[in-house]
């Protein structure tokens, strides 16, 4: 029996803590793949100012490869210099051309090298078991929770350069080519209101898969009750989603989406985004209901289907807050640390990044968040110095 519905037809949760319960996640079958992609030089990138190119191109590859999906779901999660996606044996030849076209694309307009490996899950299963989980974030996104230790695996292996030529991809009889339609990178930053974002990643230390389920549950209540619950989490809030029509902040998705046109093509495209940004403020401002949408409650759709918070081997979060909230967290955190149960890596800046994935206005959507400056790239080089201390 085909397993390309495995994940599509998986059981939601409802409550983030709930994946802090090793009885709700299941094994991925073997026969699908999982593609790393990462950013080559993301640190250096980053130290240029150039966080925000390198968190564009993070997202590019999860939209190339669900739009060859199409109805079909399929898991991923966006790290923020790159992104693991797993896919049905039946998508490779066509995900093969789009992650090439994807690799040329980052060095021809952006002079920056993308990695992309694919590994069968086959490979990572004897040595870890790739265990998944489905949750709840809104009507319009289900995210992908992964547990087992396999991406993790599954990522050394595409960067090891002892293993690297077996799964990075080979470009050889390949045809790039790839539809990056749904992306779109058109808000301004997103500025804390109580003055800090915080970039959050914990990797819990434990003998057993009890004990770490129960550090992961600790941090996720010690962090609430630090910053408050679910909807106070959440470092979007509509008052701050505006939207921009600088060349800067939209010529990211201009190149993306216009990337066979020459200057004048991409000139005209700039200007629709405009034209169309214009147009979605008029109608939010008016609260305008049009068949299929209400424009009046498009923020509220947006806020609701972000990934501030996930779970891929490594919790993840982007939380807004004062300074006096962050002291509290990284006592509790370095505390944790000295005593042996989680590495940690933090990063502060006061604002975030929003790069969206719209398939349909008043449905299927996720909008990715990361930290201002290269908050989840900055935050695994400090978690990598814990690891080697």
């Amino acid at each position: 029996m085909s397993s390309d519905r495995f994940y599509a037809d998986l059981p939601s949760l409802e409550r983030f803590v709930e994946i802090t319960f090793s009885e709700n996640f299941v094994s991925f079958p073997d026969d699908w793949y999982i593609v790393i992609t990462d950013i080559i030089g993301s640190t250096a990138a980053i130290k240029e100012g150039r966080y925000k190119e390198v968190n564009f191109l993070g997202a590019c590859a999860i939209v190339a490869l669900l739009n060859i999906a199409g109805n079909l779901d399929i898991p991923f999660v966006f790290g923020g210099d790159g992104a693991s996606i797993l896919i049905p044996g039946f998508l490779l030849p066509q995900a093969q051309q789009a992650l090439l076209a994807n690799q040329e694309m980052a060095l021809r307009d952006f002079s920056i090298q993308l990695r992309v490996g694919i590994v069968p899950v086959s490979v990572v299963s004897p040595t870890y078991d790739l265990k998944i989980a489905k949750l709840r974030i809104s009507d319009n996104y289900h995210q992908a929770i992964f547990s087992g230790g396999a991406l993790t695996y599954a990522t050394r292996l595409v960067k090891d350069i002892a293993t690297a030529k077996l799964y990075q991809l080979d470009a050889s009889n390949l045809t790039p080519n790839a539809d990056f339609s749904g992306l779109e990178c058109r808000w301004k930053d997103i500025i804390s209101l109580p003055g800090e974002m915080v970039t959050l990643l914990v990797l819990a230390t434990a003998p057993s898969a009890t004990q770490i389920d129960q550090i992961y549950r600790d941090t996720i209540h010690k962090i609430e009750s630090i910053y408050g619950t679910e909807h106070t989490l959440n470092p979007v809030a509509q008052d701050q989603l505006k939207l921009s029509f600088s060349s800067k902040n939209l010529a990211l998705e201009a190149k993306a989406r216009a990337a066979t046109q020459n200057w004048w093509g991409r000139l005209l495209y700039l200007w629709k985004m405009r034209i169309e940004n214009l147009l979605g403020l008029i109608l939010m401002k008016w609260k305008i209901k049009l068949p299929g949408i209400d424009w009046g409650e498009y923020k509220t759709i947006v806020t609701e289907a972000t990934d501030y918070r996930k779970f891929d081997d490594i919790l993840r979060m982007v939380i807004a807050g004062n300074s006096s909230q962050s002291k509290k967290l990284a006592a509790y955190l370095e505390k944790k640390y000295k005593e042996g149960k989680l590495l940690y890596g933090l990063h502060i800046s006061d604002r975030a990044l929003m790069t969206c994935l719209v398939f349909e206005r008043s449905g299927r959507q996720v909008h990715f968040i990361d930290g201002g400056d290269g908050g989840y790239a900055l935050a695994a080089e400090e978690m990598k110095r814990r690891m080697q201390s």
